[in-house]
């Protein structure tokens, strides 16, 4: 085996997730899966999802892949750091990848990890896996994308690796490569769909302060129209979901490319009811009569605060009040709004409390979650 992929998330140790019940596989790490695989090397995906530490361990302890690649993100760190200290016993090389490494590369390093992938993963690991192979950490300063420590110890950022121009050229993610009936059958027992995720694009250009922007940067790349549709087609008959996620951070985000996919959606017979994320000021009433005809289920809006004040410190580049009445258009056409709310962002005070409060009285979505705000670099 030339790699193994993991995420590190168990599902049945996280209380609060084993009440809400509606899991997703990581896409990215499938992604990557499919571009190696399409390149000829040898790729596992340990899904940790619905598995056991002590069943990953096994795996790791059998398999002594050449490389370990773990996508890592914040709420996953500690599983992972457990994971690195695994692999070392071991004598598992590993590249950590996702959010969370880059801004905190000399510390995962230092507690066991051979390199910090920065940014998308397909292209790096394509070089790694072979260099790792015949030169060993010799000679990584050739590799771009990537931190790690010399032999002094000193971090070394090598350039940035260029982003995957044409996305429509790769593979379509791995699901093969997981149980994706088991998270289908979840969705079908605890709400009574089967729903499962895609992506039609990647990366957002928007400068919210407490996002981060660490794997894809402040860019967008959409998949073509053909494509995305050619995907839904496929997990159609392949899966046959009742319901559709699309993870983009904004779905709608150029509304001439979203009214062509919902023509080619609906050239080719192809209707499933799904959620999606999308912002304020990416609708208009064209667009909502678009999402409407598709069977748009439920559309999630982050309003994240009804001051003003507050979403101007956020560098949202909202309108409290274009959020309430795009609340009352997609309402109109039969769509349900959920909206994230953040509380305790850095210098809120009572008043935009309350504001947020008065916000949502008057926009009234029909779902609405909160969390606190937390700093991440």
């Amino acid at each position: 085996m030339d790699i193994l992929l993991t995420h590190g998330y168990f599902l049945y140790e996280d209380p609060h997730e084993l009440q809400v019940m509606k899991p997703y596989p990581t896409l990215g790490l499938l992604y990557v899966a499919s571009h190696l695989k399409a390149k000829g090397f040898d790729v596992e995906v340990f899904d940790s999802t619905f598995s056991s530490w002590d069943a990953f361990e096994q795996r790791l302890r059998a398999a002594r892949p050449g490389l370990m690649g773990i996508y890592t993100n914040l709420m996953t760190k500690q599983t992972v750091l457990r994971m690195l200290r695994l692999a070392k016993v071991l004598g598992v090389r590993v590249a950590l990848g996702g959010p969370e490494p880059p801004h905190y590369a000399a510390e995962y390093l230092l507690a066991g990890a051979d390199v910090v992938v920065i940014g998308e993963g397909e292209l790096t690991l394509e070089e790694l896996i072979p260099h790792f192979a015949e030169q060993g950490m010799a000679g990584l300063d050739r590799v771009r994308g990537i931190a790690y420590l010399d032999s002094d110890g000193d971090l070394i950022r090598t350039p940035p690796r260029p982003q995957i121009p044409d996305l429509s050229a790769q593979p379509w993610p791995d699901r093969e490569s997981i149980d994706l009936e088991r998270y289908l059958q979840t969705w079908q027992t605890h709400h009574g769909v089967r729903s499962t995720s895609l992506i039609t694009a990647r990366g957002c250009p928007y400068t919210c302060t407490w996002c981060s922007h660490s794997v894809f940067g402040e860019t967008h790349r959409r998949r073509s129209v053909e494509d995305v549709v050619n995907e839904v087609a496929y997990l159609v008959e392949r899966y046959r979901p009742d319901q559709l996620w699309y993870a983009d951070d904004v779905l709608t985000i150029n509304p001439r490319w979203f009214l062509q996919y919902a023509a080619e959606l609906k050239r080719r017979g192809l209707r499933l009811p799904f959620e999606c994320i999308s912002r304020a000021d990416r609708l208009n009433p064209e667009v909502i009569d678009a999402l409407a005809e598709m069977g748009c289920d439920r559309l999630w809006i982050g309003a994240e605060s009804g001051s003003q004040r507050i979403l101007d410190a956020m560098k949202r580049k909202a309108d409290v009040t274009d959020v309430q009445v795009k609340t009352k258009m997609l309402q109109a056409r039969g769509i349900q709004v959920g909206m994230f709310i953040m509380l305790g962002y850095d210098g809120e005070e009572v008043a935009d409390i309350e504001a947020t409060v008065e916000h949502l009285k008057k926009s009234n979505p029909d779902v609405f979650l909160t969390t606190v705000a937390y700093p991440i670099k």
